[in-house]
């Protein structure tokens, strides 16, 4: 199975710097353009999505639905196939609460504390006041997904089929995924591809590997491990690193039942892809940062060959 991990594309609320967890922020016209060139780059690369899951608000629903016109469009899959984009709430991001929608504050004078925080102290005996969503909650989210809908994926593989799956969602449940999809795996069957570097001098625990721009993306290369990756040898992840990051995990998620990938090897392939982004200007007198519209072309648009025949 391969397994890509990706962020929506910028939205209007990363542009204003508000919070914007449940709150359903559109993309920026940058932002789909953003998206526009990950579903083509994706293509191109002769990736055949066999399930594409997405969150259901719309930056990250619109994302994946980039996605999918290009596999059409650039003609790796054909308009009549199956698949569809699957909307989960379960990839909702985390939840902010009273912030939704309110300024990313800096730290408050005469404190060490974040501007949020500062918040929360001062409304905490409020009786309308709504804490963040817990990293348990999330994590309870997102074993839930795993175990209902990306786990029985791997049942449907034969040498025949392989699944390749994207999961389109928001840059914090994204973190909480990867941790939660990385304590899956026993250490010593999680290794990095050639040439992949963990944070300076390896240092970085696996856990916190993850990292999204918009639309950057996670690629994972899972399989029985009986079956060869490739002719490259990936790098194996130190011992130390490994037990640090299994002791994490446990303490993050003591007391949870999980389905354990017994048997199966996991390979890092990329973190925080970006490569479709080369190039990639804003549009400038504000356009690019405006809330993005269907009905408006892109200039791109205009200089598009026309089909003979």
């Amino acid at each position: 199975m391969k397994l890509f991990l990706i962020r929506h594309g910028e939205t209007v609320d990363n542009v204003a710097q508000v919070y914007a967890g449940v709150k359903d922020s559109a993309l920026t016209m940058h932002g789909s353009l953003q998206a526009t060139r990950l579903g083509q780059h994706l293509a191109k690369a002769g990736l055949r999505f066999t399930r594409i899951f997405s969150s259901d608000l719309q930056r990250a629903y619109k994302t994946a639905e980039a996605i999918h016109l290009a596999q059409i469009e650039l003609g790796v899959t054909s308009a009549d196939r199956t698949l569809t984009v699957t909307q989960v709430p379960l990839l909702r991001e985390q939840d902010f609460g009273f912030y939704e929608g309110k300024p990313i504050l800096t730290r408050s004078r005469g404190t060490n504390k974040t501007g949020k925080d500062d918040r929360r102290e001062q409304r905490q005996d409020d009786p309308e006041f709504k804490n963040v969503e817990s990293k348990e909650s999330m994590a309870l989210r997102i074993n839930t997904f795993l175990d209902e809908n990306l786990l029985p994926a791997l049942q449907t593989e034969t040498e025949a089929f392989e699944e390749i799956i994207a999961i389109v969602a928001h840059g914090i449940i994204l973190s909480v995924l990867w941790r939660c999809f990385l304590k899956r795996f026993a250490a010593q069957t999680v290794s990095l591809a050639p040439g992949l570097a963990v944070g300076g001098g390896g240092i970085t625990p696996l856990e916190y590997l993850g990292g999204w721009s918009n639309t950057g993306y996670m690629e994972l290369d899972i399989r029985p491990r009986d079956v060869p990756m490739n002719s490259h040898t990936p790098t194996p992840i130190s011992n130390d690193n490994s037990e640090s990051v299994d002791k994490s995990l446990k303490s993050e998620q003591s007391g949870s039942t999980v389905s354990v990938m017994l048997g199966q090897y996991m390979v890092i392939k990329t973190v925080n892809g970006k490569e479709h982004l080369k190039g990639l200007k804003r549009t400038g007198g504000g356009v690019g940062s405006s809330k993005f519209d269907s009905g408006q072309k892109s200039i791109e648009s205009f200089f598009k060959k026309r089909k003979v025949g």
